[in-house]
């Protein structure tokens, strides 16, 4: 049996644990004394009851074009329902890098990666031995180290990469008193505890103490590691159903909070399907889109009529990130970042650091950050190695205060940083100095008299916040390197997608995602997905006062 392995992150962490479990002859979960989920989530507001819950469906790698493409062949029921009956919009902004871990994060904070602290896949820690990998491909796992994925997945994302200083929607909610639920969201960090377990065969791969003990929402499903409905309902989460990571799962669990009347004032529900198809088969692919409108469907179906449904429910159905589609394998599409800088000591993947590495990466499909490990050997220095691949998009790093924009093939340079006299379409101040024309943006003074002046931007949907907040996510000395449409970066165990579709660009491609709203006329301030936080918190508190 042979399996292809994809580079959501989620999904590949996922696929990691049911691999394993085949190989080791299939297992299930440990069967833990039965949490109190059920019983969380029988919300302690009395005056929010017979108001509206709040499900946000997130689907990875969902996009417009799925959408427009399997509506105009009568493909997507649901969707179209949703879409006549609600609001719709089909560029809703990223974070950046667009992947998906960062994504979530930046949805649950409300805060883009300099405060919520989790810059992408993967990622070096200052002064660290080891690049920090979440999982992206089997070799990069192996090569990482099942333990180390394992333990920074599972332990460490929310327990202590997540910064601890900036809460979660799920501890804001329960501080305001609502109940919550997330089902197979990866980032879940709330005030409740609950217990994640392994199948008995992974528990001895792994160096934790085990059942691991963390911190979520009143109601947590998380695959089969941790089922609140396991043996209250049937629901698939064996070794050949990814252990619960999977869409038809997660509807599941929500189908029957929704039946049984147990649902949380919020639910955040994540479909992982449509990701792995996409990567696999390119942005071509309708089959995907079309298994997400069934599970869709399902979830409506759950009330008795779709009155019901739109009178006890508003329904969120969003996007994670865009993907761009990769070129076939016979046009060379992969940029080799170690070959490209062979005239440093690279560390290769899932090395520990000594005296001589002069350079780690850390590839995020599309995007990743280059770390300068000596200061003999300036950002500037290595920027201008890069940009000798034609391949290469785009090469920023921050230095004496200021961020600096280069592209590849382009001797023009740009710089900028936070405050100043321009403005942008999201009311964000920024100093601009060079070749606007690096980032796609326009400068335009709107009035001399009042010195009013604007930025709009092209093929880069807000590209100053967006690198300001992955370039001052973490510390050390590093570049942030994006490939050209139809190329992506690599280095040795990194997953590649030729013929497929990649994530982690900043260009409009990877970073506009269709939002749909449906039972409320209310919509976010601003089309954003770091706006959605402040949105979903609105939403709940209009409802409780009615």
């Amino acid at each position: 049996m042979r399996f292809k392995f994809l580079s959501s992150g989620r999904t590949c962490f996922w696929f990691l644990i049911f691999v394993i479990c085949l190989l080791l002859g299939g297992c299930r979960a440990t069967s833990n004394p039965k949490e109190a989920d059920l019983l969380n989530i029988q919300s302690t507001n009395n005056t929010f009851n017979g108001k509206k819950k709040v499900i946000f469906v997130l689907v990875d790698s969902l996009m417009d074009q799925l959408i427009q493409r399997g509506i105009g062949h009568n493909e997507l029921p649901a969707f179209q329902y949703l879409i006549q009956h609600g609001q719709y919009y089909p560029d809703m902004i990223s974070s950046f890098p667009t992947m998906s871990i960062s994504i979530d994060s930046t949805l649950l904070t409300g805060r883009y990666p300099d405060a919520h602290h989790v810059p992408g896949l993967t990622w070096y820690p200052h002064q660290g031995q080891k690049v920090i990998g979440y999982g992206s491909a089997p070799v990069e796992i192996l090569r990482r180290g099942t333990k180390s994925v394992l333990t920074h997945a599972l332990r460490d994302l929310n327990d202590q990469h997540l910064n601890p200083d900036v809460p979660t929607i799920y501890e804001d909610l329960k501080q305001l008193g609502f109940t919550s639920g997330s089902v197979n969201g990866l980032v879940y960090r709330g005030m409740t505890s609950h217990q994640i377990d392994l199948p008995q065969p992974l528990r001895e791969l792994v160096p934790l103490n085990l059942p691991l003990q963390v911190k979520g929402p009143d109601f947590l499903a998380f695959g089969a590691l941790s089922n609140p409905l396991d043996g209250v309902t049937n629901l698939p989460d064996g070794p050949a159903d990814r252990m619960g990571f999977n869409d038809r799962y997660a509807i599941g669990v929500a189908k029957y909070l929704i039946q049984t009347g147990q649902l949380p004032d919020f639910l955040l529900i994540y479909l992982p399907d449509l990701d792995g198809k996409l990567h696999k088969r390119g942005l071509t692919d309708r089959e995907g889109i079309k298994e997400t409108d069934r599970r869709l469907k399902e979830l409506l179906d759950a009330y008795e009529s779709r009155a019901q449904a739109l009178h006890d429910t508003i329904l969120i159905v969003a996007g994670d990130s865009g993907m761009s589609q990769v070129l076939p394998k016979e046009q060379q599409p992969v940029i080799d970042l170690p070959k490209l800088l062979q005239r440093y000591h690279v560390l290769p993947t899932g090395q520990t650091m000594n005296s001589s590495t002069e350079i780690a990466l850390a590839v995020n499909d599309t995007m990743a950050y280059v770390y300068s490990l000596k200061p003999e050997n300036s950002l500037k220095e290595i920027a201008d190695v890069l940009r000798n691949d034609p391949r290469i998009d785009l090469i920023t790093w921050q230095e004496d205060g200021w961020i600096h924009c280069v592209k590849a093939g382009d001797p023009a340079a740009m710089r900028f940083k936070a405050g100043g006299d321009w403005i942008d379409p999201y009311n964000q101040s920024w100093s601009v100095q060079g070749t606007e024309q690096i980032l796609d943006l326009k400068r335009e003074s709107i009035s001399e008299r009042n010195k009013t002046r604007h930025i709009t931007y092209g093929k880069y949907p807000d590209p100053l916040r967006r690198l300001q907040g992955a370039l001052q996510s973490h510390e050390g000395r590093f570049l942030i390197v994006t490939a050209k449409p139809g190329y992506e970066l690599a280095e040795a165990g990194a997953p590649t997608h030729s013929g497929g579709g990649a994530h982690g660009g900043l260009d409009a491609s990877a970073s506009l995602v269709p939002l749909i709203i449906y039972g409320t006329e209310k919509r976010p301030d601003f089309l954003r997905i770091v706006d959605l936080k402040a949105y979903l918190l609105d939403l709940l508190k209009s409802e409780s006062r009615k």
